[in-house]
């Protein structure tokens, strides 16, 4: 038998990463403000726009509070297509609040493939919240994440959501050669 929690958690996980939220209409763009490392500003000067495929899959049993917030982990498995031709795989942890429309998710995701033809690996850091149905989304490259030829990647990543498809936007910057 399924946990009862599951159904909330996946729904609420599903709803955070693919940016569907009551009420917003299709085609939305979940963005978030930079987080620039400490003492450095980078222009984003290079573009990798396609689309992904995702799955969520719970990992352990959820925790239901007192006070009606549930906490839920997922295990995150994407597909990238286009430029930036990868899988990515991560964990996210999920937090529901009595409040229809309140949540937060935060996740690691390891991402490895090619980026516009040079191979390697890096980190994404997601920080979704919807605060009673407003969404924030934010993802970012972890600092010196990268590896191969993606040493020294940093960026930020866009998801927009349109008739069930998933696109990325991500605006990032390599070191020069």
């Amino acid at each position: 038998m399924l946990c009862p929690f599951l159904f909330p958690v996946r729904r609420i996980a599903a709803i955070l990463v693919s940016g569907l939220v009551s009420g917003l209409v299709s085609g939305a763009v979940l963005t978030g403000a930079a987080v620039p490392a400490l003492g450095k500003e980078t222009a984003m000067d290079l573009q990798a726009a396609g689309t992904f495929d995702v799955s969520l899959t719970p990992d352990g049993t959820p925790d239901a509070g007192p006070d009606g917030t549930k906490l839920g982990m997922m295990l995150l498995d994407k597909r990238f297509h286009g430029p930036l031709e990868a899988t990515g795989q991560g964990r996210m942890l999920t937090a529901m609040t009595g409040v229809e429309g309140s949540a937060v998710y935060v996740a690691l995701e390891r991402v490895t493939g090619t980026l516009d033809g040079r191979s390697g690996s890096f980190v994404l850091r997601h920080v979704g919240t919807m605060d009673r149905g407003h969404q924030h989304l934010s993802i970012s490259v972890v600092p010196d994440s990268g590896s191969g030829d993606l040493a020294g990647l940093s960026g930020e990543m866009r998801i927009r959501v349109a008739d069930g498809q998933h696109f990325y936007d991500f605006s990032y910057s390599l070191p020069d050669d």
